[in-house]
């Protein structure tokens, strides 16, 4: 019989299952006890009584009285239990074949799974790789998409092209006309200084005459002054000789 043993655990605690044997252990003890068929749950193990018939079949034969019925009962006996005793044999390796037949397609379906998974994984792998390409090939085409509406949204090129050389004639129209907008301004600079000069020279030409004039000024009334005086002495003289 197979042994066990259980820890008493409190609350709280986990309870774990203690055993005499390990599992390869009672698995190759239920084995040969399934072969052997040495335990049974009512009454004595068969291969005992199998054990017991032959036993005594032997030792009858082994006697020297003419027993000739004895031993014949008890090799039908013998026979019988050997019959009964082979019986759940014969079911048992009826169901040994069974599961061997089970185990193999089982075997064959777990490949058959296996081979599944992989070729879905394959698949998957694949479905993905599309997929990354689908959306890449997808954004090339909004891309495309987006630009040839630029593109539809722009004039037409005879008009671009017309434009531009309007746009060319203006540009030489303004570039010739800043020439000439350059080279009058030059002409007015040069006589601008030219009048600059003309005024500076007439301005330096009236202060010297203004100097000359006040000169001229100063000299007249010195003269008058010394006039005054001259006469303003004969008159004195004058005076003198008539007294």
């Amino acid at each position: 019989m197979l042994s066990k043993g259980r820890k008493v655990v409190g609350r709280g605690e986990a309870m774990t299952a203690h055993y005499a044997f390990d599992p390869l252990e009672d698995e190759t003890i239920i084995k040969h006890r399934l072969l052997t068929r040495t335990t049974t749950t009512r009454g004595e193990p068969p291969l005992k009584k199998l054990q017991k018939k032959f036993t005594s079949f032997v030792l009858e034969l082994e006697k020297d009285a003419d027993n000739y019925n004895d031993c014949e009962k008890l090799s039908k006996a013998f026979l019988q239990e050997m019959t009964t005793f082979e019986i759940p044999l014969l079911k048992s390796k009826a169901v040994i074949d069974s599961n061997l037949r089970e185990k193999e397609h089982y075997n064959e379906l777990k490949d058959e799974i296996v081979r599944q998974i992989t070729e879905a994984q394959a698949d998957i792998e694949d479905l993905k790789k599309q997929l990354e390409e689908s959306k890449i090939e997808r954004q090339h085409k909004e891309e495309c998409e987006a630009i040839r509406k630029l593109i539809s949204m722009q004039p037409p090129r005879s008009e671009t092209q017309k434009l531009i050389v309007d746009l060319e004639r203006e540009i030489a129209g303004l570039e010739a006309e800043n020439t000439a907008s350059s080279r009058t301004l030059e002409l007015r600079k040069k006589q601008f200084a030219l009048l600059l000069h003309v005024v500076d020279e007439l301005q330096n030409t009236m202060e010297e005459e203004q100097k000359s004039l006040v000169e001229e000024m100063r000299i007249a009334n010195e003269e008058h002054r010394n006039a005054m005086e001259d006469a303003g002495v004969g008159s004195e003289a004058m005076l003198v000789d008539e007294q």
